[in-house]
C-alpha cells in the first residue's frame, strides 16, 4: 500500500543545510549549461564547498571512491581502445564500403544496425569517431548528402548504448547507485527489454519520416569557392637584399594587388603569433602563400610564373605544391584541447595549413590561429597527401573523407580482444563476477598481452568523465544525507497526489522521472544527471511506497535519450561539426524521436518491472 504522502512529506523540514544544497545545485546546473567552466571542475568545486560547509562529512566524501562505477567506466575505456586498435570496427567499415549498388535506404539501414550493435558493447564515442569517415564514404557511394547519414550515425550509437549495462557510462553509474541503496544491480542485458524496442522504433522513424526531415547541409569544406579549392601553396624566403627585410607584407602595394594570401611565416622553426601578413619580416624567414591558378596565369605564363610572382614581392622562390583540402576531427580527451594553433606551432609541426574551424554551427576563419581548439572541433586543413596521411596516424585526430586507414593485420590481437570482451560480458551476464571485477581483469589482460600498450591505455581513459562521476557521487551523497533528497521526493510525490488518484500515481511518477531526466540530459552532462536523478527517483519511489526498480530503469533510459540538441551527448557534438548542421536541425529531427523514446519507455517498463 502507498504511504501517507502528507505524513512522509512533513517528516522533512527545510534546514540551512538543505537550503545550501539547493542553492549549490542551482549554481552547479547553471554552470553546466553555461559551459564556460569544465563540468568536472564545476562538480569538484561543488564537492569542495560541501566539505568546507560541513554538509558532507569527509568520511562520506571518501566513501565515494569505493564506488565501482568510475573504475568500471575507466576499464571499459581501455577495452574500447583495444577493440579500435585491433581494427575490428575498421574491417567492418571496409566491408560496408565495398557493398556494390548501395542505395540511400540500404546505406542508412546497415549503418544504423552495425553502429548500434558495436555501441552496445563498447563506448559509443570511439564507435562514432571510427565510423565518421565511413559514413562520408557511404554518402558518396549512395549519391546523397553526408548530413543525411551523420545524425542517424549518432542516434544509432545511442540506441545501441541503451541496450546493455556497458553500452554507456550512465548505465553503469545508475546501477552502482542502485546497489548502494540496497537494490540489485542492473544485469548485462536487462535494459534490452526497452533498448531493443527503441532501436526498432527509432530505426523505422529514421528510415521514413526522419530521413525526409533531415536537412541537406554543407560540410566545412563546402565554404570554399571553386577558386579557393584550386589554390596552390607557394613557399619562399626572404633573401639578402630583399626590400621586405624589416617590413610587413600588407605594407606593400604589390602584395595587396597580387591576390596572393599569406598563410604562415616561419622563423627558426617557430611561427610568430601575429597574423602572417603583419609580421615584420627578417632575413631568412620562410613565407607560405596561397595563390590561385588565375593569379599565376596573370603573373606570367610558363614554368616561371611562381618565380616571377614572388620576385615582384621581394621573395626568393623555394617550391610549389598543390594544396589538397581535408577535414579533420579532434578526438575526445585530446591533449591539444585549450591550446591555439599558433601555440601548437601547428603548421610547422604537421606541414598542414589551417584554413577554417567548425564548432557547433559556427565557422571561424579570421581569428583561426588565436582561437583555442577543443575536442569535437572540425578543422579544415590544406596540404600535401603525404602530410595528410601522416596526420591520420596521430591518435589525436580523425581524418575525414579519406580512404579508411586499416591497421596492420594482427589476427592474434583481434582474437584476444574479441575473446576478452566476450569473457567480460559472459562473466557479468552469468553472475560469475560483478561487472567491475570482470572489466578490471579484461583491461589488465589486454595490456599484459600487448593488445594495447600501457601508454595508449592511459591516453584512452577519459579522465574528465571519471573526475565528474567521482565528484557527482559526492554531491549526490550530500543531497541524500542533508535531507534534500527526501524533501524533493516528498514534494514531487505530494504534487502527483494532488493531481491524480492513488491508482495513477505510480505511472505519473514514472513519466515525471523520465521526462525530467531526458530534458536535463539535453542541456547538461548526462552522467551528472544520472547521479542526481537516480538518487531522487529511489527516494520518490520509497516515499510513494512502490518498487524503485522501474524508476531507475527510466533514469537509465532518459539519461541516454539525448536526441534534440547537439550539446547533450558527445556523439551529437561530433556529427554536428562534421555535417555542418544547425542547432535547430537537431530539434526538428530529435524531438519526435524523444517522444518515441518516451512512449516506448512508459509503455514497456510497467510490463517488465511492475510499478507496485
Amino acid at each position: 500500500m502507498p504511504l501517507d504522502v502528507s505524513t512522509s512529506f512533513e517528516d522533512t523540514h527545510m534546514t540551512w543545510q538543505i537550503a545550501c544544497v539547493f542553492l549549490l545545485l542551482i549554481v552547479m546546473l547553471a554552470s553546466f549549461a553555461w559551459e564556460k567552466i569544465p563540468n568536472e571542475l564545476t562538480a569538484m568545486i561543488a564537492l569542495s564547498l560541501l566539505l568546507v560547509l560541513g554538509i558532507l562529512p569527509t568520511h562520506e566524501a571518501l566513501a565515494v571512491f569505493a564506488n565501482p562505477a568510475p573504475i568500471t567506466v575507466g576499464a571499459m575505456f581501455i577495452i574500447s581502445a583495444a577493440l579500435e586498435r585491433c581494427g575490428a570496427m575498421q574491417y567492418i567499415g571496409a566491408w560496408l564500403q565495398s557493398i556494390p549498388n548501395l542505395t540511400p535506404g540500404k546505406a542508412l539501414l546497415l549503418l544504423i544496425l552495425i553502429v548500434a550493435a558495436a555501441s552496445a558493447f563498447i563506448n559509443n564515442t570511439p564507435v562514432v569517431i571510427v565510423f565518421l569517415p565511413i559514413a562520408l564514404s557511404l554518402a558518396k557511394q549512395a549519391s546523397i548528402s553526408a548530413s543525411k547519414l551523420l545524425i542517424p550515425l549518432s542516434y544509432a550509437s545511442i540506441f545501441g548504448g541503451s541496450c546493455t549495462l556497458i553500452g554507456t557510462s550512465t548505465n553503469i553509474v545508475v546501477s552502482s547507485i542502485a546497489v548502494q541503496r540496497g537494490l540489485s544491480p542492473i544485469s548485462m542485458f536487462e535494459l534490452a527489454w526497452v533498448g531493443l524496442p527503441l532501436l526498432i522504433a527509432g530505426t523505422l522513424y529514421l528510415l521514413t519520416v526522419g530521413y525526409r526531415i533531415i536537412p541537406t547541409r554543407e560540410t566545412t569544406s563546402d565554404i570554399l569557392s571553386q577558386t579557393d579549392s584550386r589554390e596552390y601553396i607557394l613557399e619562399a624566403f626572404v633573401e639578402t637584399g630583399s626590400p621586405l627585410e624589416g617590413r610587413q607584407l600588407f605594407e606593400l602595394e604589390s602584395y595587396r594587388s597580387s591576390h596572393v594570401r599569406a598563410l604562415e611565416i616561419f622563423r627558426e622553426g617557430v611561427t610568430p603569433l601575429a597574423e602572417a601578413e603583419r609580421v615584420t619580416l627578417q632575413l631568412g624567414d620562410r613565407v607560405l602563400l596561397a595563390a590561385s591558378v588565375p593569379t599565376l596565369d596573370k603573373a606570367k605564363e610558363g614554368a616561371l610564373a611562381e618565380t616571377q610572382l614572388l620576385s615582384d614581392l621581394g621573395l626568393a622562390y623555394i617550391t610549389t605544391r598543390h594544396g589538397k583540402f581535408v577535414e579533420v576531427a579532434l578526438r575526445e580527451n585530446t591533449p591539444f584541447s585549450g591550446y591555439t594553433l599558433a601555440e601548437l606551432n601547428f603548421q610547422n609541426r604537421f606541414a598542414l595549413t589551417p584554413v577554417a574551424l567548425h564548432r557547433r554551427g559556427h565557422i571561424v576563419r579570421s581569428s583561426l590561429r588565436t582561437t583555442p581548439i577543443r575536442e569535437g572541433d572540425i578543422l579544415l586543413l590544406r596540404g600535401s597527401q603525404e602530410a595528410i596521411e601522416n596526420l591520420g596516424k596521430q591518435p589525436e585526430f580523425v581524418v575525414l573523407d579519406e580512404p579508411l586507414n586499416l591497421p596492420d593485420k594482427n589476427r592474434i590481437n583481434l582474437f584476444i580482444t574479441l575473446a576478452t570482451i566476450a569473457g567480460v560480458i559472459g562473466a557479468s551476464s552469468l553472475n560469475l563476477m560483478p561487472i567491475a571485477g570482470a572489466a578490471i581483469i579484461g583491461s589488465t589482460f589486454l595490456m599484459a598481452t600487448g593488445c594495447l600498450q600501457i601508454r595508449d591505455a592511459y591516453r584512452s581513459i577519459n579522465w574528465p568523465i571519471l573526475f565528474l562521476i567521482f565528484a557527482m557521487l559526492g554531491v549526490g551523497r550530500a543531497v541524500e544525507v542533508s535531507g534534500a533528497s527526501d524533501l524533493i521526493a516528498g514534494t514531487l510525490v505530494r504534487g502527483i497526489a494532488t493531481l491524480s488518484n492513488e491508482a495513477w500515481q505510480p505511472i505519473l511518477l514514472l513519466a515525471g522521472v523520465y521526462l525530467l531526466t531526458t530534458v536535463l540530459t539535453e542541456i547538461l552532462s548526462n552522467n551528472a544527471v544520472a547521479v542526481l536523478l537516480t538518487t531522487l527517483a529511489i527516494g520518490a519511489a520509497e516515499t510513494l511506497g512502490v518498487d524503485a526498480r522501474p524508476y531507475i530503469i527510466a533514469v537509465a533510459m532518459g539519461a541516454s535519450a539525448s536526441f534534440a540538441t547537439p550539446i547533450g551527448y558527445q556523439t551529437n557534438t561530433y556529427v554536428h561539426g562534421v555535417g555542418g548542421y544547425r542547432f535547430a536541425d537537431f530539434l526538428k529531427v530529435g524531438i519526435p524521436l524523444n517522444l518515441i523514446a518516451f512512449v516506448v519507455t512508459i509503455v514497456i517498463v510497467p510490463f517488465i518491472w511492475p510499478l507496485r
